[in-house]
């Protein structure tokens, strides 16, 4: 267990401890379904010689990144297009408050990850303590996934809100999720409600989905100097 002398830990380590804890939430025969993002590779990366010394599951990635990282490690993967029954998800966040909801989608995979989430029986959220925090989309923006076809009108209809909307580009170029679609970063005032602005937002012609996560976690599992903590979402106690 870390010590006092622990409290100078990086969030890389704090992210693999929160990974690791996940694994108690993983039984044999179980469809995982598997995150994307840095804090993930760490589930997965510990998940392999649990796959290796004879843990029977099947995974369902929700990124190419992901389904190429289990290959490597020789994680079972299902087909993106098979009926799953997932008995777990296992992701990271961006952004966690203390109502349990969530920003996701730095990773660009929001849209993959909210479908395996919603379909779980249990989802549980892995992070470090870096990611708690009051107010959603304070000091991180809000992934917001949309179509191509028309993309400047879909960000005026956005910026009406009150927000500010900026199309993710790479070396000059937007970046295209692994569903064809290019991600909008939103920002400029607090999530106050987050399920009421999701619905807004999913109410514009051309959203296809955003990175809000409301009512959707089942176990917040938080990496601290002190150990990885446990939350549990009051409804599943």
């Amino acid at each position: 267990m870390p010590t006092e002398s622990d409290s100078t830990l990086s969030p890389h380590s704090l992210k693999k401890m929160a990974a690791e804890k996940s694994l108690e939430y993983i039984q044999d025969g179980h469809t995982v379904g598997l995150g994307t993002g840095s804090t993930v590779k760490y589930l997965l990366e510990a998940l392999a010689p649990c796959v290796k010394a004879g843990l029977r599951i099947q995974g369902v990635p929700t990124s190419r990144e992901t389904a190429t990282l289990a290959i490597q490690l020789h994680i079972p993967i299902l087909p993106d297009e098979d009926a799953w029954e997932i008995d777990v998800a296992i992701d990271g966040a961006d952004e966690v408050d203390s109502h349990f909801n969530l920003i996701k989608g730095g990773g660009g995979a929001l849209l993959r990850e909210k479908i395996i989430a919603a379909n779980a029986k249990q989802f549980v959220v892995i992070v470090d303590e870096g990611k708690q925090v009051t107010s959603l989309g304070v000091s991180f923006p809000l992934p917001v996934e949309v179509v191509p076809f028309g993309w400047p009108s879909t960000m005026r209809a956005i910026e009406r809100l009150g927000y500010q909307a900026t199309r993710r580009v790479r070396d000059g170029h937007a970046i295209v999720t692994d569903n064809h679609n290019y991600v909008f970063d939103v920002q400029g005032k607090a999530l106050e409600n987050p399920s009421m602005l999701a619905q807004q937002f999913k109410d514009i012609p051309g959203v296809v989905e955003t990175g809000l996560f409301v009512g959707m976690t089942s176990i917040l599992i938080v990496g601290t100097p002190q150990g990885a903590v446990i939350h549990r979402h009051p409804s599943t106690v």
